[in-house]
């Protein structure tokens, strides 16, 4: 079973479908396009697409996807999250997904 955590602070937006993506940080994806994960506080959601991005690609309708106002936040939150990327081996991925019915 694959699992997709989320911070608290997102659970809310998600149920609300304002955040329909997620940006993670990764060796390898840890879950794959037309599976099922399940995020506690959320319950099963619908893996549609797993894509290796760079970071400075991302735009403003990426943000918005992932439930900020825009690009430059996003990144902002991304770099507090992650704040050690330089030499760790991992790779930037944009998850898309639904909430599963």
């Amino acid at each position: 079973m694959s699992l997709l955590l989320f911070k608290k602070c997102f659970l809310e937006p998600i149920r609300a479908g304002r955040k329909r993506s997620t940006i993670r940080r990764w060796r390898t994806p840890r879950v794959r396009a037309g599976t099922r994960a399940f995020s506690p506080g959320i319950g099963w959601v619908t893996i549609e697409d797993v894509n290796e991005i760079k970071l400075r690609d991302l735009d403003n309708a990426d943000a918005s996807a992932d439930g900020f106002d825009n690009a430059t936040q996003m990144r902002r939150e991304l770099r507090r999250i992650y704040p050690a990327t330089k030499k760790d081996g991992k790779c930037w991925f944009r998850v898309r997904f639904t909430i599963a019915v």
